[in-house]
């Protein structure tokens, strides 16, 4: 690991620390589900909504809390740094570099048709893909977007992905399709196999070689615990495993490793039919081939999950956001739970025990969570990918209660699309994204269509999120 490598471990850890509320926020949320007091779990959080114009465009996209105030960038289609239009479909995003108020992001891209990709040849690992990621500079001192560039090109469906201790960026495709397969009756002419993590650096160029030994998976993100290198990582179907990747050499996932999938003692199945703080003791079966893409004989997609079932893995609904904080590895499950509208899980690397922290009773508390992170006060922000409009990002502060920090306001019905985007109503389109800057002045986030991303700041004191 290099000195600037362990310079940003120092920071990361300085954060995580940083998160110590955030056992006692589940806790309490527990508390108040196993009671049925639906309406506890709801806090008035930092007031109530209003449509707020940002400050960029002048146009009324979100609706936030009185003293909130926001700045729009990176919308799908506006030129980037080198005159390229900026992709569609955005997505998973964390910032990766925060020195001097210069503050870096880096942003998914969740893109699965075939054609001409989004960066040049050398940081291209598919010639025929479309999917990648763009980098981002905010200037915390100016309080301005500066520009945006392609930071890798040539992948599939970007979806989420994670921070990592030394400043980099894990991006996952969500999507194991390869040259000539089919997928809902399409036909997709790649040039290489897909279903794999890269690593994208927050300056200078990334090595487009995927990282074969995290597995081939419908990936969607992964959480690394800073005091061991262990890659934890969601799937993203309707039987879904957890898996975990065991480096040979911590801090350079090139140097190969172990891949392995979660198993809850004495239960295979984690979807439904549980209580809220329920715990599981663990162990971890192994994958004897991480890239293998279907099950023998089938194209199901499920060549690993299905590796780890036979182990005696668990299956869970649905694994999509993850995010290391408080020393442990929270996930949410987007359709768990009896409802059917989410689970947020929590792993204790330590204890090895995974407990169901929160299950939603019903859309009106939580509906689908998706993205999600720890902020550096300790609350977590959750990324709604649901039914109801508009679409939520909600705060669960350090008391255990959940409240709406922000509504998608998106509405061009009347005109005034920027950039030659279509003039409709975009208000039922998933928040994605989340992610603070290292001191939690900022909170970054995504729309993901039209495609555009925020720059979110307040007053946001202590105790929430």
């Amino acid at each position: 690991m290099s000195k600037h490598s362990s310079i940003r471990r120092r920071d990361f850890l300085r954060l995580s620390a940083s998160t110590i509320a955030v056992g006692a926020t589940f806790d309490a949320l527990a508390a108040r589900i196993s009671r049925g007091d639906e309406n506890s779990l709801r806090s008035s959080g930092y007031g109530p909504l209003r449509p707020v114009a940002d400050e960029v465009t002048g146009l009324k996209l979100l609706q936030l809390p009185e003293g909130f105030r926001y700045l729009s960038f990176g919308w799908t289609g506006e030129p980037m740094a080198d005159g390229s239009p900026t992709p569609h479909t955005h997505d998973g995003m964390a910032v990766t570099s925060d020195k001097d108020g210069q503050i870096i992001l880096s942003r998914n891209h969740e893109i699965a048709e075939t054609g001409r990709p989004i960066g040049s040849a050398s940081i291209t690992y598919d010639a025929k893909a479309t999917g990648g990621c763009t980098n981002l500079l905010f200037d915390a001192n100016r309080e301005k977007w500066m520009r945006s560039w392609p930071s890798i090109s040539g992948t599939v469906r970007n979806c989420a992905g994670g921070p990592t201790p030394w400043g980099t960026w894990l991006t996952c495709e969500e999507s194991t399709l390869g040259p000539g397969d089919e997928y809902d009756g399409k036909r997709f002419d790649y040039e290489q196999t897909h279903g794999w993590v890269f690593e994208v650096q927050p300056e200078g160029e990334s090595d487009p070689r995927p990282l074969k030994g995290l597995g081939r998976i419908w990936h969607e993100a992964v959480a690394i615990d800073p005091e061991t290198g262990i890659v934890y990582e969601t799937e993203d179907r309707k039987e879904a495993g957890l898996f975990r990747f065991l480096p040979n050499e911590p801090g350079n996932l090139r140097a190969g490793g172990a891949l392995q999938m979660l198993k809850a003692v004495g239960r295979d199945d984690l979807r439904n039919g549980l209580k809220t703080g329920q715990t599981f003791d663990i162990e971890w079966v192994d994958i004897q081939d991480p890239e293998r893409a279907d099950t023998p004989g089938t194209y199901d997609h499920q060549g690993v999950y299905r590796q780890g079932v036979d182990a005696g893995g668990s299956t869970f609904a649905r694994l999509e956001g993850a995010w290391y904080g408080n020393k442990r590895v929270y996930v949410t499950a987007t359709s768990g739970g009896d409802a059917e509208r989410g689970q947020v899980w929590e792993f204790d690397p330590k204890e090895q025990t995974l407990t169901l922290r929160f299950e939603s009773p019903g859309m009106d508390v939580l509906d689908m969570p998706d993205n999600m992170c720890v902020s550096p006060r300790g609350g977590i922000v959750l990324c709604e990918d649901g039914d109801i409009v508009p679409q939520r990002l909600h705060g669960l502060t350090p008391k255990g209660q959940l409240f709406t920090l922000a509504a998608n306001n998106i509405d061009f019905r009347r005109g005034g699309a920027p950039h030659g985007l279509a003039n409709e109503d975009y208000r039922d389109q998933e928040w994605a994204g989340a992610t603070f800057s290292f001191d939690g002045t900022w909170l970054f986030a995504n729309i993901q269509t039209p495609g555009v991303t925020f720059a979110i700041t307040g007053p946001w004191g202590d105790g929430l999120v």
